[in-house]
C-alpha cells in the first residue's frame, strides 16, 4: 500500500532547476505542488493556498528565506516551513530554526529525506 502526500506543497527556491527536481519528486508523492521563484513570492502563495508545508532556500533574491520565513510566521504561527539550503552554516541554521523552521534539510537532499518531511511513506 502506498501512502500519499495529503497535503499542499510550497517550494520557494531561486533555482528553476531545483525546483523542478523537487516539484517531480513530491508530485511522484502525490503532493499538490506550488512553486516561487523568491521568498516574496512565497508568502503571496502561503496567503493564497495555505500548503501544509513549504521547502524554503535561504538564499533568494527580493526577500531571503529568513525574511519570507518570519513573515509567514507572522501570518500563521503553526506554519510548517522547512528550510532547504546548500549555504547551511551553523549561524543561518540556528536562526531559521529561533524563527520558527521545523527543519533544516543540507542540499543536495535525498528522496527520504523529502518523503519523510512531507508524511509520505511506501508501506
Amino acid at each position: 500500500m502506498v501512502n500519499a502526500c495529503t497535503s499542499k506543497v510550497l517550494i520557494c527556491d531561486d533555482s528553476m532547476l531545483v525546483r523542478k527536481k523537487l516539484r517531480d519528486l513530491l508530485e511522484e508523492m502525490h503532493c499538490q505542488v506550488y512553486e516561487a521563484k523568491n521568498g516574496a513570492e512565497c508568502v503571496e502563495i502561503f496567503k493564497n493556498h495555505k500548503p501544509g508545508t513549504i521547502f524554503m532556500d535561504i538564499v533568494m533574491p527580493e526577500l531571503d528565506g529568513l525574511e519570507a520565513l518570519k513573515q509567514i510566521k507572522e501570518l500563521d504561527k503553526g506554519a510548517r516551513v522547512i528550510m532547504l539550503s546548500s549555504t547551511g552554516t551553523s549561524s543561518k541554521v540556528l536562526e531559521a530554526l529561533k524563527h520558527g523552521a521545523a527543519d533544516f534539510i543540507q542540499k543536495p537532499y535525498n528522496r527520504d529525506q523529502i518523503a519523510k518531511a512531507v508524511g509520505y511513506s511506501e508501506s
